[in-house]
């Protein structure tokens, strides 16, 4: 598919693409870019196929800058992992993809976008911008998650979703190593080391680095986020296990001056004379009660339970 970059983007035919003078974006299948990368006069010649592609970057050539995408699930407009590749010089933009996923950011900046000074940079921020566009949102639902995940600790650490916090601070890595190459490939675009773009328009990419920066800085923040939550979660059990060992503690305390009382009459000695009084066994049992209401009566003045 060819568009040329006017007010709109504009379809085109191959041949419209290279005579036009306009700007261009093509997308193309690995195996038509073997076939016509020479029109494209970009002086490279490589299989740039999508299954050794597992990075965002950028590279720069001697004719052109050539680089690959490689979009996480998480901030993929499809629900799955996007991987492409592209080269560009000062006339346009080529993406090599055995998929639809270029193909996908491109219509959609076709239906959404109108330009008053169109211009290659202008596309490639927009189209940048597209690959993010979600990304805030995803941010924000995943801290609501982590903000319900967290009363359910403070409730009951036990029943807590606790494994979902640990899913979701992996996918916030994923999102976190997404941003740094993706700051990479805008640091390596507004260097322009090639001279392709215009000087009043590098000022697209430094936006679009400013922006993944934010993004690069909220991932920070909900990963602190999930560690934070583990540690309250393992804190919260930590204290109902105290809890269960102050009561067992209690009751052992408790019980302790009864067990003697049991074991002291217990030895059945001859002339022992409680044995033989009518009070004794009433005696025993009022004193066993006094001992029970009275080590209750200290723990709760020592605030122990």
């Amino acid at each position: 598919m060819y568009y040329l970059i006017r007010n709109t983007l504009e379809e085109c035919s191959a041949e419209q693409c290279h005579d036009a003078g306009s700007p261009y974006v093509a997308v193309l299948t690995p195996e038509q870019w073997l076939e016509q990368n020479e029109n494209f006069d970009m002086g490279i010649d490589t299989d740039m196929g999508s299954e050794e592609f597992f990075t965002t970057k950028a590279e720069v050539n001697y004719d052109s800058l050539t680089g690959t995408f490689c979009i996480p699930v998480q901030s993929s407009l499809t629900g799955v992992e996007q991987r492409f590749a592209f080269a560009l010089d000062e006339t346009g933009i080529v993406f090599i993809d055995e998929g639809k996923n270029a193909v996908a950011l491109v219509k959609r900046i076709q239906r959404n976008k109108k330009w008053r000074k169109p211009s290659l940079e202008r596309f490639l921020y927009d189209f940048l911008e597209t690959i993010i566009h979600n990304d805030l949102r995803i941010m924000q639902r995943y801290e609501r998650e982590l903000e319900s995940i967290e009363k359910e600790i403070m409730e009951d650490a036990e029943d807590a979703r606790i494994q979902r916090n640990n899913e979701i601070r992996s996918d916030i890595r994923d999102l976190r190593i997404h941003y740094e190459q993706l700051l990479d490939l805008g640091q390596e675009l507004e260097e322009n080391e090639n001279g392709f773009f215009e000087e009043d328009n590098i000022r697209y990419f430094h936006m679009f680095s400013s922006r993944v920066d934010r993004l690069y800085n909220a991932a920070t923040h909900l990963r602190d986020y999930t560690i934070q939550l583990n540690d309250l979660y393992q804190s919260q059990l930590d204290v109902k296990q105290n809890r269960i060992m102050t009561v067992l503690t209690v009751v052992t305390t408790i019980f302790m001056p009864l067990t003697l009382i049991v074991g002291w009459y217990g030895m059945n000695f001859k002339y022992m004379p409680e044995l033989e009084s009518q009070i004794a066994y009433p005696l025993v049992i009022i004193i066993s009660l006094l001992i029970v209401v009275g080590s209750l009566v200290f723990f709760k003045v020592k605030k122990i339970i």
